[in-house]
């Protein structure tokens, strides 16, 4: 019995060994492409940022010296993360809303509204940032109805300034906060609430005690998104913030492509990269300990 037992485990040892190569099989493709396609130009800016001049001669770090050193730069930096915060709390604050009505809609009423979310992503985000030309503009939608109103005494300035290119990746990137979101509250058990209530809490109480914790990953999901896509907009900065405003990505095109210092690009590449990752990985730390504490 005991040579039976031992060779029914073999068997399944032999069978989990196979699976596991098939499975590396399947993944292996993948696997080469995401090296081929992200790993490789990654190691070519690494590459290129370590030459000292710009006809790729010399090695050395002179750019990341020059990058480092200047303020400027980092004013640069520093800006593009203040907007990818900037856009974030704008989007909770408009979109956690949006979600709670959602959340206590009818089913059919739910739908309208998912379509509605979804409803920009089918639409280019280029068409949608040169419409916000159009209601941003001295003659715009937001400017004609301040001054129909009374408000100002002349038009106001929303063209190439911060909160305008807030106000306009608020709207752009409501779907990839809204879209997250609404996943997990759908999943909200209905009941929690009908308990919350019955216990005596009020609206507001059950919303900071039951609903907001619970939906804390697609809270947290919709931040990491909105927080990647809108430090990296380069469209949006560009068109809207226009040339007073740099941002990283428009920096890295100034140097690429009209100035052709492509070792300080690789730099200014590497840089939005290693800061974006280091946000999405202080945010991604925040959303865990509030999970852990949740769940405590």
């Amino acid at each position: 019995m005991t040579i039976a037992i031992a060779g029914g485990a073999l068997d399944a040892a032999g069978t989990g060994g196979r699976r596991w190569l098939a499975e590396w099989q399947l993944a292996l493709p993948l696997g080469l492409a995401f090296t081929g396609f992200f790993l490789a130009p990654l190691l070519i800016l690494a590459v290129v940022s370590a030459f000292d001049d710009e006809q790729i001669t010399r090695i050395g770090f002179a750019q990341w010296i020059k990058f480092l050193g200047d303020p400027f730069y980092w004013k640069v930096i520093f800006d593009t993360l203040k907007l990818g915060l900037l856009t974030v709390g704008a989007t909770v604050l408009v979109g956690y809303p949006l979600a709670l009505v959602y959340l206590g809609a009818r089913p059919a009423l739910q739908r309208i509204l998912l379509f509605i979310v979804v409803l920009p992503l089918l639409t280019s985000v280029v068409v949608r940032t040169f419409a916000w030309i159009v209601i941003l503009g001295r003659e715009g939608v937001i400017n004609g109805v301040v001054m129909a109103l009374g408000l100002a005494p002349a038009p106001l300035r929303l063209l190439q300034t911060e909160f305008g290119l807030v106000l306009a990746l608020t709207q752009i990137e409501m779907p990839l906060m809204l879209l997250p979101l609404l996943s997990v509250m759908s999943r909200i058990d209905p009941n929690l609430m009908s308990a919350s209530a019955a216990l005596g809490a009020l609206r507001w109480r059950t919303l900071f005690r039951v609903i907001l914790p619970l939906s804390v990953p697609g809270l947290m999901g919709g931040c990491l998104l909105v927080f990647a896509s809108s430090t990296t907009a380069f469209i949006s900065q560009s068109v809207i913030g226009g040339a007073r405003l740099v941002y990283l990505p428009l920096l890295i095109w100034q140097q690429s492509l009209v100035v052709y210092n492509w070792p300080l690009a690789s730099v200014a590449a590497l840089t939005l990269l290693i800061s974006v990752t280091a946000c999405i990985a202080a945010i991604s730390l925040i959303g865990r300990k509030i999970a852990r504490h949740v769940d405590g």
